[in-house]
């Protein structure tokens, strides 16, 4: 019996042991090719960690946020931020938990980001400012504006998260994935499984571009980079954007908003007008402009495209 016991301790600390020397080497092939370094990073010391960003050209300040999907960060802006920064200065910022910023161990909510958006505008940028934002942080921005609205101007959201997605909360389920996640040896290994060059291309492939020919390796790399930049606690970003905590009801932010809004949306998103519409029933002085021929992420997809349309927006 007592044999029997120390096998399965061997094996138990093999099995340990392999998994832990599988996901070392995913960590370290991923960001080995050092593709989000840049000369030009300043860090925020925030009081959570440091948060990186870069500033660009000179004019009326303008924030870049990036989306809160895996493996985001300000690399999504990289084909725009240059035309921007002509009549702009440009402020484009890793979230907390993203890219080149610090990757903390704790649960991520909105709350969180709104917090960090209304420091960062306030500490660094330090003034009224427009703000682009993606996806999901469109509800980051709009909650900032709704707590503190002297801090931001005109808001541009591309293929903002729809009002009903935003409203979904923590469930068993989500909330369970979450603490898969955390776990050490086995919820990493699920997490390097989650951020993996061939999920990520898959989503590229299936949601965020509508040209899989435009989909190239230095984008795909990127996003597989900024996942795993931070080490283990890169994890944690993630977990809580699968558990749903960074959603919140807007709802109200968005009735009770008086700052000018403008949504542009992938023409080839699924239900993309029906989303719009959405926001504009709730807040009727909502601008609504549509990137034909993309999907998610327009800004790498179309730039050019979303240049003459935010210049329309943001020029006037």
């Amino acid at each position: 019996m007592k044999n029997k016991y120390k096998v399965l301790i061997t094996l138990a600390g093999l099995t340990a042991a392999t998994i832990h020397g599988i996901n070392r080497l995913a960590f370290s092939f991923t960001t080995k090719k050092n593709l989000l370094s840049k000369t030009d990073i300043s860090y925020y010391e925030w009081r959570f960690g440091k948060i990186a960003y870069t500033v660009r050209g000179t004019g009326s300040p303008l924030l870049l946020v990036h989306d809160l999907i895996p493996g985001s960060s300000q690399f999504e802006y990289h084909r725009i931020i240059d035309a921007l920064s002509k009549k702009h200065t440009v402020y484009a910022i890793d979230l907390l938990g993203y890219g080149n910023s610090d990757k903390a161990n704790l649960t991520y909510t909105n709350f969180l980001f709104t917090q960090l958006i209304g420091d960062f505008i306030k500490t660094v940028i330090g003034k009224k400012t427009d703000v682009i934002a993606s996806g999901d942080s469109s509800s980051v921005i709009l909650m900032c504006s709704h707590n503190e609205p002297e801090l931001i101007n005109r808001m541009a959201f591309i293929n903002p998260q729809s009002l009903y997605q935003s409203n979904q909360i923590p469930s068993k389920q989500t909330r369970t994935l979450k603490f898969f996640i955390e776990m050490p040896l086995i919820g990493t290994m699920l997490f390097n499984i989650l951020t993996s060059d061939y999920v990520i291309k898959n989503n590229f492939e299936k949601d965020y571009f509508f040209d899989r020919s435009l989909i190239d390796n230095e984008i795909i790399w990127s996003y597989v980079e900024a996942a795993h930049l931070g080490d283990y606690n890169a994890k944690y970003s993630v977990a809580s954007y699968v558990g749903k905590y960074t959603n919140t009801n807007v709802i109200h932010a968005l009735k009770e908003t008086n700052n000018s809004i403008m949504l542009i949306g992938g023409k080839e998103v699924p239900s993309i007008n029906t989303n719009m519409d959405n926001y504009q029933y709730y807040n009727p002085s909502v601008e609504i402009g549509y990137i034909e021929h993309s999907k998610t992420l327009p800004q790498l997809e179309r730039p050019e495209q979303l240049l003459e349309t935010l210049s329309i927006y943001l020029d006037n």
